[in-house]
């Protein structure tokens, strides 16, 4: 009985074995490969076995849900073409990449002598972009007790850039408190939107302010921009507003003395004022009892 089990055993290896080698299999050295933009990039692909004697291979490039061909009938295609090349058997090799390869690639083997005629793998290719110039705003001026916010942005790095704010080349900790230097400054660092916010800025704040940008590709940095934090000249202030006062009283004054002397006063018309028309000399005028109806008569005055 124990000898029956054991000849099962062997035979069902056996069966299992020659399938194996009758059937094309399919690996690759790294899944999830990584490259800078403008680098070349490797994605193996590479035949366990196959018992089949010049097999047809494909690559497929999957991006937002669409599928493209980039290698057919022994060609580069789409948006790879002239830009890569098959490395036997089946590892796809892209010499220049750029950020729109990132995408998942597909490689399918058929091979139609083979019990297990089909097999494929899927890798997932990501290109890291460097960078570019950060955009960088920093207040020129900001007075003693106020707050100020610098900002930092750039959109072109992948992944995603981390932001590094400096003042006079030396980097501003995130947490104040564990430098000597910056112990006392009240202030918020966010390495991922690259905003820093002073609460309440002091004289030694002041200070020559660049921002870098960095991630896995590369680094890039903005120029230095000055910020100088001045101290609030209280005398200056209750001066200034002192002689706005004064010079709007005196503006008044002048109004009202003006008005007193009858500068802004306008000469009416009145009826004591109205004169006549003066008739004419040796002329009288008689009414008639219709009305409307006038005669004269000449008069001579001795």
């Amino acid at each position: 009985m124990a000898l029956t089990r054991l000849y099962c055993l062997l035979a069902l290896l056996t069966i299992q074995c020659y399938v194996s080698i009758l059937a094309v299999v399919l690996k690759t050295a790294n899944s999830s490969p990584q490259a800078n933009e403008f680098e070349s990039i490797e994605l193996s692909c590479l035949i366990e076995s196959i018992s089949t004697t010049g097999p047809r291979i494909e690559w497929k490039k999957i991006k937002n849900g669409k599928t493209s061909y980039v290698y057919f009938e022994n060609k580069i295609s789409g948006d790879l073409e002239n830009r890569a090349k098959i490395r036997e058997p089946a590892t796809l090799v892209i010499l220049n990449a750029t950020r729109l390869d990132t995408a998942s690639y597909r490689c399918e083997v058929t091979a139609t002598g083979d019990t297990k005629i089909f097999d494929e793998i899927v890798i997932n290719l990501s290109i890291r972009v460097k960078p570019v110039t950060p955009r960088c705003s920093v207040p020129t001026s900001v007075p003693v007790g106020k707050s100020a916010e610098l900002t930092c942005m750039e959109d072109e790095g992948f992944p995603k850039s981390h932001y590094q704010w400096f003042r006079n080349k030396e980097e501003i900790p995130v947490d104040p408190k564990s430098s000597p230097k910056f112990f006392n400054s009240s202030y918020m660092l966010n390495g991922k939107t690259g905003v820093l916010k002073f609460n309440a800025v002091r004289k030694e704040d002041s200070g020559h302010y660049y921002c870098r940008a960095k991630n896995e590709a590369g680094v890039a940095e903005c120029s230095p921009q000055m910020m100088e934090v001045y101290d609030l000249n209280i005398v200056a202030i209750v001066l200034g507003v002192l002689v706005v006062v004064l010079v709007l009283l005196c503006i008044i004054v002048g109004i009202c003395c003006a008005y007193r002397r009858g500068f802004f006063a306008s000469e009416k018309q009145t009826g004591s004022n109205y004169k006549a028309p003066g008739k004419a000399e040796g002329v009288d005028y008689i009414r008639t009892d219709d009305e409307g109806d006038f005669k004269h008569k000449s008069s001579f005055v001795i």
